[in-house]
């Protein structure tokens, strides 16, 4: 008669217990290992801390004083503004009273300004 049996029942079986045992050994093997280095990223984290909160104070400092020391140069830009406004508003007020009072004069000098601009283009 033919042998049909394709293993000892109690040997597979004893192998299972075995290999399950193993599985769980390294298992909890690499469950200590995830442990540990989250320990680690963690002491690490809270090392960091304080020094990372230093150089974002210094940060902020920085940028105060960034601020400060451009408010005056913003304030004084603020005031050349206003003042070219004025000058620019003098100069358009002097030349439309030069330009009323010789108007020939003034079509003469806009007709030679254009020669000129017009030869220097050319060239």
């Amino acid at each position: 008669m033919e042998n049909t049996n394709f293993g000892n029942p109690a040997t597979t079986f004893g192998n299972s217990l075995r290999d399950d045992g193993v599985l769980t050994k390294t298992t909890a093997g690499v469950h200590a290992a995830v442990n540990s280095v989250a320990d680690a990223a963690d002491s690490a984290a809270r090392k960091a801390k304080p020094a990372i909160d230093q150089v974002a104070a210094m940060a902020h400092q920085a940028v105060e004083k960034a601020a400060a020391s451009a408010a005056p140069a913003i304030d004084w830009i603020g005031e050349q503004g206003e003042s070219l406004n004025a000058t620019q508003k003098k100069l358009i007020t002097d030349t439309s009273a030069y330009i009323a009072a010789n108007p020939l004069m003034s079509v003469g000098v806009a007709v030679l300004a254009g020669f000129f601009i017009s030869r220097m283009i050319r060239s």
